[in-house]
């Protein structure tokens, strides 16, 4: 499996309509949870965000919230931000332009959001285009940081280092609400709240 931790600035620009990252000089990360939501992990990321009073972006599974949609109220009641991260987790490179839309719409039955994420970060340029665009108008939240906390072949102690080795203002850091994920992301993320906390960070959801 290949992917970067750190987004190399030439697929930033050949992705320029997305938003990797927030330019900021105020000390602010911006912690998003994708696949959710989920009955063990959604309550563990909710109750370690509150300690901090901290908000997140949660970029939901239109399927999951069908499921869970107690915990997608609590998401929302809890002061976070949400977005579409399509119907069933479909990768914009293996799937017809046409079947990949019409995934999202459904999942925008039960996600309201201006927000979309495109599962394993997937997506072509003409994807792009028409989600951007009128009548659609989404914002696509790509990320700056990758916790890598899905890899299996990977410490959880290294998912940690993967984060404080390369946040910084204005980053967007990508944590999983799975099942998948949630021994890593367990451990990582309130080390990761924590060692920002005491440096005089925030953390806020995306507007």
């Amino acid at each position: 499996m290949f992917y970067f931790v750190k987004t190399p600035w030439l697929l930033k620009k050949w992705y320029s309509r997305c938003i990797w990252k927030f330019p900021s000089d105020k000390k602010t990360l911006f912690l998003t949870f994708d696949d959710g939501p989920h009955t063990l992990s959604t309550p563990f990321i909710l109750e370690e965000l509150k300690k901090y009073h901290a908000k997140g972006t949660f970029f939901c599974i239109g399927k999951n919230v069908l499921e869970q949609p107690q915990l997608y109220r609590r998401i929302l009641e809890e002061g976070h931000r949400v977005g579409n991260h399509t119907q069933a987790h479909l990768n914009g490179w293996k799937t017809s332009d046409k079947k990949y839309f019409q995934n999202i719409q459904n999942a925008a039955k039960f996600i309201d959001s201006d927000l979309f994420r495109p599962p394993y970060g997937r997506i072509s340029r003409f994807q792009v285009e028409n989600l951007t665009s009128h009548p659609l108008n989404y914002k696509i939240i790509m990320w700056d940081v990758l916790s890598a906390d899905f890899d299996k072949k990977i410490s959880a102690d290294k998912c940690c280092e993967n984060v404080i080795r390369n946040a910084s203002a204005g980053s967007i850091v990508v944590f999983h609400d799975s099942q998948k994920a949630f021994e890593k992301m367990t451990y990582a993320l309130p080390k990761v709240l924590q060692h920002y906390s005491e440096k005089g960070y925030v953390f806020d959801s995306i507007k």
